[in-house]
């Protein structure tokens, strides 16, 4: 077997073998499931969102992680980041369509989890704002805003 990136099938279309540890995709995949890395694609779903927002969105990510996240995806092609020569600057991230393209299946998959959990009552595992006033993924998915307000 050769070392480096593996690929099955012939031409341009061909696959990647995500099995093998060199391969890109297999980054990708890692970076797409990894613990923040699937809550930022579904909390950019719908709209673009600045930096503190996507903070505010996703309850528990600490600023660090959220920037590691942010940055693997960006360099993925997954998310695109838009700085404003502000003071302080003012960074804004959305989906790109190869985001988009990967949060599909994503919202597909939260929806089924969404639907067939019990209901938690106030909480909103139905889909909808929390006691808290929180917005939960499935509400997100469905096109409520994440900012308040929103």
């Amino acid at each position: 077997m050769d070392e480096g990136v593996q690929r099955s099938g012939d031409g341009p279309g061909g696959r990647y073998d995500v099995f093998h540890t060199d391969c890109p995709a297999r980054t990708v995949v890692d970076h797409v499931t990894s613990r923040w890395g699937v809550w930022v694609l579904i909390a950019l779903r719908n709209n673009s969102l600045r930096f503190y927002e996507l903070r505010e969105s996703i309850r528990g990510i600490s600023e660090k992680m959220l920037a590691q996240t942010l940055r693997a995806l960006v360099e993925d092609g997954l998310v695109w980041r838009e700085v404003e020569p502000t003071t302080p600057p003012q960074v804004t991230y959305g989906l790109t369509e190869f985001g988009r393209d990967i949060g599909e299946p994503l919202t597909e998959l939260f929806d089924r989890i969404t639907q067939r959990l019990p209901s938690r009552g106030a909480e909103g595992a139905d889909g909808t704002e929390g006691a808290d006033g929180a917005v939960t993924a499935g509400a997100v998915m469905a096109g409520a805003s994440p900012r308040p307000g929103g």
